[in-house]
């Protein structure tokens, strides 16, 4: 029998509808959206991933909100990828439609979080709570959020417990939930498990705080020796005399120059004018500070000076330190630090 040749155009169009039908259905035998170009014109929706939601829960909300064909494509792709693991909770804008691999991409776009909050390293708690008024939150909310904070055994403020991060919280958030969530996420980081954990010449209070001022006084890649430093003059008795700690009184940020009044102000907190270690941390130290301030380089510096950005330089030698001293202000003063 012969075929017409509508009958071979017939076959033609079922032959493609079934291989795009096989286009839109992963290996699983899952059907997913095809994976395309986006344009910034697509239609977009916001949903909510609330804390402690598992990989099949947000599989359910996006193919809920329209935005994957099918929850066990989502499922079965988040299973497939460790970085799934990393979704944060809170409000994502994401686009309908996706494929589960360009949902999950976007699900990992901090730019697509909404109800964001960072703290960067360093940050003073004072600063963390500004950034949460700005949020939305009134100071009183703020304020009785920190009062309410369960603390580790030895410590009497928030201070240095709020991990370095970026968050995101689901609409309705309280302050008390959020600032819980800042000292929970510093409690689950295995090196701040090891500082709470110490027992030896440093109480987890004292290596918090040298963590703290090795952020505010090193680069990344000398947060070894800064701490070294610390620890040679805590073990012969010599003043710290730590810039960072007196700005710290002051409130001020981006300052090199320190004037002899500023040394003499009368707080706890000036290494200046009281030998030893301050009464606690001076801003919220991040994990390499925290483990620099564990595991300390070898060396006998006593002094650190940044004679020029990128320059800093270590040594036990106060004539040298003297010398780098005037290297220094000759620096400054033509705006090398500008």
């Amino acid at each position: 029998m012969k075929i017409r040749p509508l009958a071979y155009a017939l076959i033609f169009i079922a032959l493609l509808t079934y291989g795009l039908h096989l286009g839109r259905v992963n290996s699983a035998g899952v059907a997913n959206f095809q994976t395309r170009q986006l344009q910034e014109t697509d239609p977009e929706v916001t949903v909510e991933i609330p804390t402690g939601a598992t990989g099949s829960d947000i599989a359910k909300i996006l193919f809920d909100a329209g935005v994957v064909k099918s929850s066990q494509a989502y499922f079965r792709t988040a299973v497939a990828d460790i970085r799934s693991q990393k979704v944060a909770p809170g409000a994502h804008r994401l686009t309908l439609r996706l494929s589960s691999q360009q949902a999950l991409n976007q699900l990992l776009d901090s730019a697509r979080l909404a109800n964001m909050i960072t703290i960067f390293e360093g940050e003073w708690k004072s600063e963390v709570a500004s950034s949460l008024v700005t949020f939305g939150f009134t100071k009183s909310e703020v304020q009785s959020a920190f009062k309410a904070l369960e603390l580790p055994p030895g410590f009497k403020s928030a201070e240095g417990l709020l991990f370095p991060a970026l968050y995101s919280f689901p609409s309705g958030t309280s302050a008390t939930e959020v600032v819980n969530r800042f000292v929970a996420r510093f409690e689950n980081e295995p090196v701040a498990q090891e500082i709470l954990a110490a027992k030896g010449t440093y109480s987890p209070l004292q290596l918090l705080t040298i963590a703290s001022i090795v952020q505010s006084e090193g680069d990344n890649a000398d947060f070894a020796k800064v701490s070294r430093v610390i620890r040679n003059r805590l073990e012969i008795g010599m003043p710290l005399q730590m810039d960072s700690t007196v700005h710290y009184i002051k409130g001020v940020r981006g300052q090199i120059f320190l004037s002899t009044t500023s040394t003499l102000i009368a707080s706890p907190y000036n290494t200046y004018k009281h030998y030893g270690l301050p009464p606690g941390p001076i801003g919220n130290p991040g994990a390499l500070a925290m483990t620099a301030a564990l595991h300390p380089a070898e060396g006998d510096w006593l002094y650190f000076i940044t004679v020029a950005p990128g320059d800093t330089r270590f040594t036990r030698s106060n004539s040298e330190f003297v010398t780098w001293k005037f290297l220094y202000e000759k620096n400054r003063k033509a705006g090398a630090f500008k």
